[in-house]
C-alpha cells in the first residue's frame, strides 16, 4: 500500500492555546486511536517552533546554515504524520478528519503527498 505524508502548516503567530481546547485535545485523541488501530498511522509528530530551527542550503558550491526563525513566513510546518493508505482518496479523508478537530477560530493547512518508492 503506498504512504503518504501529510505536513501540517500552521501561523506560529497563533496562539498556542488555540490549539489546545480541551474538546479539541479529545477529538484529536480520539482520532489519533482510532487511525492508529485501523494501521494507518505509522507515525506523526509535532515540531519545534522555527526559532529552534536551522536551515542548510547548497548554492555556489558552497553549503551555509542559517539559524532560525526563518524568514517572515505567514506559515510553517508545524508537524506531520506518516501514513499507510488505500489511496490518495483515504489520505485526504483521514487528514481532513485531523484538520476538522481543531478549532473553528483556528487556521490549519495540510499537504499531501505520497511518497515515492524505490
Amino acid at each position: 500500500m503506498p504512504r503518504y505524508l501529510s505536513l501540517i502548516r500552521i501561523d506560529e503567530q497563533d496562539s498556542p492555546r488555540a490549539f489546545a481546547s480541551p474538546e479539541s485535545q479529545q477529538a484529536i485523541g480520539a482520532l489519533f486511536k482510532e487511525i492508529t488501530e485501523a494501521g494507518v498511522m505509522l507515525e506523526t509528530a509535532g515540531l519545534t517552533p522555527t526559532a529552534a530551527g536551522a536551515t542548510v542550503t547548497w548554492a555556489g558550491g558552497k553549503l551555509s546554515v542559517t539559524d532560525g526563525p526563518f524568514a517572515e513566513a505567514k506559515e510553517v510546518v508545524g508537524g506531520y504524520a506518516l501514513m499507510q493508505c488505500r489511496d490518495r482518496a483515504e489520505a485526504l479523508e483521514w487528514t481532513r478528519r485531523f484538520l476538522s478537530c481543531h478549532d473553528a477560530g483556528v487556521t490549519v493547512t495540510a499537504e499531501v503527498r505520497e511518497i515515492k518508492e524505490g
